[in-house]
Order: C-alpha cells, then sequence, then structure tokens
C-alpha cells in the first residue's frame, strides 16, 4: 500500500502537520480555548484522509490505526496555540500553511486510491477531495464558508495536482517525479491565486429568486 513507501509517508504526515497548523491558527483567531485549538488542528489534518480512507474501504482508517496519524495534529495544534504570536501575519500563514496540506494531501490521496485499485479519472478526484475534505471540516466547525465554495480557485489546483500524481504514476516514473511536481503544482497555482487574487467564475448579473 501506499503507507508503506516512506516518502509518501513523510508527505502524509506532513501535509496533516501544516493543514493542523492552519486549523490551529484559525481556532486562536477565533479565541477558542486550548481544547477548541486541538479539536480544529485535528479535524482540520485528519478530515481529508479520514474521508478518503472511508470511501476506498481502507479500514480502519490510518487516523486510527496508527499513532502517529493523531500525535502529529495534536502536537501541530499545541505549537500553533502555545507559539502563535511568534507566527506573525496570521492570514497570510493561514493560507501558506493551508496551500501546503493542500498539495501534499491531493497528491497522497490520489496514489493511495491508485493503489486500492481505482482508475485514473476517480483516483484523481479522490485526491482532490482528500486535499479539500479537511479545509472544508476546519471551515464548517469555524462557522466559516468553506473556502471551496467560494469563488477562490481551491478544488481545482488540487485536481490538477492529484492528475499529474495519477498520471506520472502511469507512466511507471520514479516516486519523487510522481509525487514532488504534484504538491508543487497544487501549491504553486494556489499561492498565485491568492497573490494575484484569481477566481473561478461565477453568474454574472443579480440571482434569481
Amino acid at each position: 500500500m501506499v503507507d508503506d513507501s516512506p516518502l509518501l509517508l513523510v508527505l502524509e504526515l506532513s501535509g496533516i502537520f501544516v493543514f493542523a497548523i492552519s486549523g490551529g491558527l484559525v481556532g486562536v483567531r477565533k479565541k477558542l480555548d486550548i481544547f477548541g485549538v486541538l479539536v480544529l488542528a485535528g479535524s482540520t489534518g485528519l478530515g481529508g484522509g479520514f474521508l478518503r480512507d472511508v470511501l476506498i474501504d481502507a479500514t480502519p482508517p490510518a487516523a486510527l490505526a496508527d499513532w502517529r496519524y493523531l500525535l502529529v495534529p495534536v502536537a501541530a495544534g499545541a505549537i500553533t496555540f502555545v507559539f502563535h504570536p511568534a507566527l506573525g501575519r496570521m492570514e497570510r500563514l493561514v493560507n501558506i500553511f493551508d496551500a501546503a496540506g493542500l498539495g501534499l494531501f491531493c497528491v497522497t490521496g490520489a496514489l493511495k486510491a491508485v493503489e486500492y485499485g481505482l482508475g485514473p479519472v476517480p483516483a484523481a478526484l479522490l485526491g482532490m477531495v482528500t486535499g479539500i475534505g479537511g479545509g472544508m471540516v476546519r471551515d464548517l466547525l469555524a462557522g466559516r464558508v468553506p473556502v471551496v465554495f467560494s469563488s477562490e480557485l481551491y478544488a481545482t489546483p488540487a485536481l490538477a495536482g492529484a492528475a499529474w500524481a495519477v498520471f506520472a504514476h502511469h507512466q511507471d516514473w520514479s516516486q519523487a517525479w510522481v509525487a514532488l511536481p504534484g504538491v508543487a503544482i497544487c501549491f504553486g497555482w494556489r499561492v498565485l491565486a491568492i497573490l494575484r487574487n484569481w477566481r473561478a467564475p461565477v453568474p454574472s448579473g443579480p440571482a434569481s429568486v
């Protein structure tokens, strides 16, 4: 399985860590107590992977079967809670950490789906779902409209990164060439969209009742 690969395990745990930090920072900005911050951190870090594992019947989910998957978001949430004043400008950090988690998770989600027998298109779609799932859970728990439902480019970069990973995997390229460019495509596209205010098309004119 994909979890047996050291590179992909590192990518998955790194994705959990940076997503958990983004969730923890949202909790700090919402002035939640330490329990609330840890819940947001854990939900953000584990939500996408948990959903992926349930959908492909990889049970019990890795978040429940491996202690590292629980320790990493708890540690990230605690670090964020204690050291958040040193993290500087929170809004930008939330976006950057979220983009990093999006890139890491869309790739690992797609590759795990491939390993469980899904075809290229379903695997790419599941990689996207893995990437956006944690952020959706974070935003819903924090009382915000999920970023993926706004006009911001969020799901599209995740789908592009996942599609690269699936394509490169079927070309039998090395794991580094499969995973790292996919992460870079998603992360780079998402960060550029933030910096340049790129938006997805929305309906023009007044909304019909």
